[in-house]
C-alpha cells in the first residue's frame, strides 16, 4: 500500500493515526512534529502521501504544504486538523492540499481520502 509521512505535534494524534494507516497495509514511514521538520522529511523520503495538521511549531501546515508542492507539485497532503473553518480549509486546499479532515478521526472517513487521494 501506500508509504505514509504523519505530520503532527501531538504524539496521541501520530500514534493513533500508525494504528489506523498500519492497520490498513500502510507503512508510516517518516513522523515529524514541525512544519519544517515535514517538509524536510518529505524531501528525504519522499513518502506516497502525507497526513498534515494545520497547528505545528515554527511553520504552521498550509505554510509546510505550500512549501512541499513548490518542489514536488504531484505531492499528495491530506489536511487533518481541529480547525473546520471554511477561510482554513480554501487556504489549505488552494496551497495543495489533497483532502481536509476534521478532527476528531474517524477511521473510516480518512481511509476513504487516503484511497481518493491516491488514485
Amino acid at each position: 500500500m501506500a508509504r505514509i509521512l504523519v505530520a503532527d505535534d501531538s504524539l496521541v494524534v501520530r500514534e493513533y493515526l500508525k494504528v489506523i494507516l498500519e492497520r490498513a497495509g500502510h507503512q508510516v514511514i517518516a513522523e515529524a512534529t514541525r512544519g519544517t521538520e515535514a517538509y524536510q522529511k518529505y524531501a528525504v523520503f519522499q513518502p506516497d502521501l502525507v497526513t498534515m495538521d494545520i497547528n505545528m511549531p515554527d511553520m504552521n501546515g498550509i505554510e509546510a504544504v505550500k512549501m512541499i508542492i513548490s518542489r514536488f507539485p504531484h505531492a499528495k497532503i491530506i489536511m487533518v486538523s481541529t480547525h473546520g473553518l471554511k477561510p482554513l480549509v480554501f487556504e489549505a486546499v488552494t496551497a495543495g492540499a489533497t483532502h481536509y479532515i476534521i478532527k476528531p478521526i474517524n477511521e473510516e472517513t480518512l481511509l476513504v481520502a487516503i484511497e481518493n487521494a491516491l488514485i
